[in-house]
């Protein structure tokens, strides 16, 4: 991968205020669906709650503005890593891995976070999960003025492989504000020389996403043209938080 070189889009503090507001709502709504995974729903079920409490903010699906995507979140189960359609024959049962991955744009931007949650896990999954959540939190501690992308992808590298597990290569984390995708790029693992890596400053907006798998890093796409999943179907996980990077350090807005 090549990272790219174009300028950083810093937002205002009247434009972090307003991410603020839709990442408290798209934190609440977060709260809602975590809540609601368990054996027996089904992924269309999680996608219907999501899209009513997207409306209620006021605002929009920021999926639904994707070209193509016709659905307000993306749920994944064991083996899916991302990009996966709601579908009502994707029922919940014990011992899955689901994912779910959901975005608000509110009041010109967009917030984006998505979690991971075990149901009724075996102690060996539990570990998986649990890698996740610690490689994120060390990775939003890196998103600080002077440091560098690049040291935000070193913390997850770094947490990721110490548990035993496999960075995801293919994709990556991103900017995020008036567009649901801008720069810059967030790799899940270490690419090229530190000094050449995009700065952190003040003033950016970024998704960070944490995405790993058991086995083999290698990905594939369903025939559904959306979902993307590990090639030897075992299982991967997702944990994503939209970060403001300010002069007190680093904020979790969603």
């Amino acid at each position: 991968m090549t990272m790219p070189r174009h300028a950083i889009n810093i937002k205002s503090k009247d434009d972090i205020k307003v991410m603020i507001e839709g990442g408290k709502r798209l934190r609440d709504i977060k709260k809602r669906l975590f809540e609601t995974v368990r054996a027996g729903i089904s992924a269309y079920e999680i996608e219907t709650l999501a899209t009513e409490l997207i409306k209620k903010t006021g605002g929009k699906p920021s999926f639904k503005m994707v070209s193509g995507y016709k659905w307000s979140t993306c749920v994944n189960v064991n083996a899916g890593l991302v990009h996966g359609i709601p579908k009502k024959d994707i029922v919940f049962a014990k011992g899955d891995l689901v994912s779910v991955d959901v975005g608000l744009f509110y009041k010109g931007f967009h917030t984006d976070t998505s979690f991971s949650k075990g149901i009724d896990l075996s102690t060996k999954n539990k570990k998986f999960f649990d890698c996740g959540r610690l490689a994120l939190k060390k990775a939003i501690s890196q998103a600080k003025k002077g440091k560098r992308i690049y040291d935000i992808s070193s913390a997850i590298e770094e947490v990721v492989v110490s548990s035993g597990y496999v960075p995801v290569r293919a994709l990556v984390g991103h900017g995020v504000g008036r567009e649901l995708h801008e720069e810059p790029l967030i790799p899940c693992v270490r690419f090229g020389k530190r000094e050449n890596s995009p700065e952190i400053v003040d003033g950016m907006t970024i998704a960070i996403e944490v995405m790993y798998v058991m086995g083999s890093e290698k990905l594939v796409q369903e025939t559904d043209g959306w979902t993307i999943s590990t090639s030897d179907g075992k299982i991967s996980a997702l944990f994503e938080e939209t970060v403001a990077v300010t002069p007190d350090g680093p904020l979790v807005i969603t």
